[in-house]
């Protein structure tokens, strides 16, 4: 039995990987998507210049104080939201094709971790909302839900895309060429 065991393990190891992607791409690219598509200003100039939304989710203190007036903001807050915007849309996207897998699923980590302290300390969402570990409630948005998300992650970290993936495809193409 150890032995088929065994066996079975070293043929399978493209199925974590590969799960981790499905599910991935199943349950968060489109709740990402979602979210950046709240950002975006009108038209084609939207993608740069983003709507009063983007700052108010990104910046809820900051947006306050300004008067819900985004052009009281500084460079910094109008770069900060951009790349943030942007990166709602790259990484999950890179993460689902398989494409820079590690590098893309450690910057989504950072990312939750950003979102969640906005939710937390900006946002000030109630305990219910953040939960606690070990609490015997498996529900709350934050502590609960975004550490299953970042264990998620940290499988494509560490294992990567898997074989069926542009990664693996550009490999498999070096390799070629040697």
């Amino acid at each position: 039995m150890t032995q088929f065991y065994s066996s079975l393990l070293a043929r399978a190891d493209w199925l974590l990987p590969t799960l981790a992607r499905l599910i991935f791409a199943g349950v968060l690219l489109f709740y990402f998507w979602v979210s950046a598509l709240t950002k975006l200003g009108d038209g084609i100039t939207g993608l740069i210049w983003l709507s009063d939304t983007a700052y108010v989710q990104i910046f809820p203190k900051a947006m306050e104080a300004a008067g819900y007036d985004q052009s009281q903001l500084g460079a910094g807050h109008w770069l900060v939201a951009v790349l943030g915007t942007w990166a709602e849309f790259v990484l999950p996207l890179f993460i689902t094709i398989g494409l820079l897998t590690r590098l893309s699923a450690l910057g989504m980590i950072g990312f939750v971790a950003v979102q969640s302290y906005v939710d937390i300390f900006g946002h000030e969402v109630g305990a219910k909302t953040t939960g606690a570990w070990f609490d015997h409630v498996a529900g709350a948005a934050i502590a609960d839900q975004r550490a299953l998300w970042v264990m998620l992650l940290v499988v494509l970290v560490i294992k990567g895309a898997g074989p069926l993936s542009v990664d693996a495809a550009a490999r498999a193409m070096r390799r070629s060429k040697l």
